[in-house]
């Protein structure tokens, strides 16, 4: 008998064969979703910003880490995989011991979401990491304890954070410290000394005729003269002394651990300082002066507020006797 060269190679009216078929086309689009799924997901793992990890807490060894890593550190995942002490390497020395630790702490509390530590990427950048980890729950069969977690770059977020805290304390015109942080420090150094019975001066200082100046040449030009003066305190103070400006031509300073003496020679070597300005406007020169007042601390009870309040009549005291002086309160 001839084969007919035009039939099917299955019989497609047996049941037998159309569940087969059925099967196979199943098993076809079953395959296609899977790929399709894992192609999303390998997509998605690229796209987003933050490693993923997984890391194995007896071997030490890290199981997995997604494509940011290398992103973020700059190194191919297959080292730190090969070898944790990439991932130890990487970590900024100051911070290394907090990073430990905290990946520890994780074992005790199931999870640790306030991880912040610096590394050293492989360009050298230092760079700031938010690195979450949780410990993955033992499943039937699998006893090991495992530790996964999710790292992301926060250096520009910590950068935003450091400028704002900055202007937050710092006036603008200036650079010198603003009034509100300026007494936050001037109370705690207060406290400090009056703790460790060590003395402390307070001083205040008001540019002379400031209004004429504004009047006179424009405000843009008392804005100079403001930034002249709180340079000049910087270059005449101490390290550790505190400065800054209280308000619109006054500025005030803190000598912790300073006798009168002492502080009588920093405010001399500022009012000098300040004496030696010179100033142009136009095809004119002038020169400005400051009246100060300088007090320190008396009695064990006393409080900042009563060392501002001597410094400030003394500082006025100086305006009535003839400006650019020191007048001791």
């Amino acid at each position: 008998m001839t084969k007919n060269s035009d039939s099917p190679p299955f019989d497609t009216s047996s049941p037998d064969t159309a569940q087969t078929l059925l099967a196979l086309l199943h098993a076809q689009a079953e395959v296609a979703r899977l790929s399709e799924r894992d192609q999303l997901f390998s997509t998605l793992l690229e796209s987003v910003n933050a490693a993923l990890w997984a890391f194995d807490w007896e071997t030490r060894r890290v199981l997995y880490v997604s494509p940011a890593y290398e992103r973020i550190f700059g190194r191919s995942p297959a080292l730190v995989m090969a070898d944790f002490s990439e991932w130890r390497d990487a970590v900024y020395p100051d911070d290394l011991a907090y990073a430990e630790r905290s990946l520890g702490d994780v074992l005790l509390t199931g999870a640790v979401e306030d991880r912040e530590y610096r590394i050293i990427n492989a360009a050298g950048e230092v760079r700031w990491l938010s690195d979450k980890c949780f410990l993955k729950q033992p499943s039937e069969g699998d006893q090991r304890v495992i530790i996964v977690g999710i790292a992301e770059d926060i250096t520009e977020k910590k950068q935003l954070e450091s400028e704002l805290q900055r202007l937050a304390t710092i006036d603008v015109l200036t650079q010198s410290s603003n009034r509100r942080h300026f007494f936050e420090c001037a109370h705690q150094a207060f406290e400090e000394a009056c703790a460790d019975d060590t003395p402390l001066s307070f001083l205040l200082l008001d540019i002379d005729d400031f209004k004429q100046i504004n009047d006179s040449y424009g405000h843009q030009e008392g804005d100079q003269v403001l930034q002249r003066i709180a340079d000049s305190g910087k270059n005449a103070l101490r390290r550790g002394d505190l400065f800054g400006r209280i308000g619109g031509e006054e500025f005030a300073a803190v000598f912790p651990g300073c006798t009168a003496e002492v502080a009588e020679q920093i405010a001399e070597r500022l009012q000098r300082e300040i004496q030696r300005l010179s100033f142009n406007h136009g095809q004119k020169m002038y020169r400005v002066t400051v009246s100060q007042g300088l007090t320190g601390r008396v009695e064990s009870d006393e409080v900042l507020d009563t060392l501002f309040a001597r410094a400030d009549e003394a500082m006025y005291q100086a305006k009535r006797q003839g400006k650019n002086q020191i007048v001791q309160g």
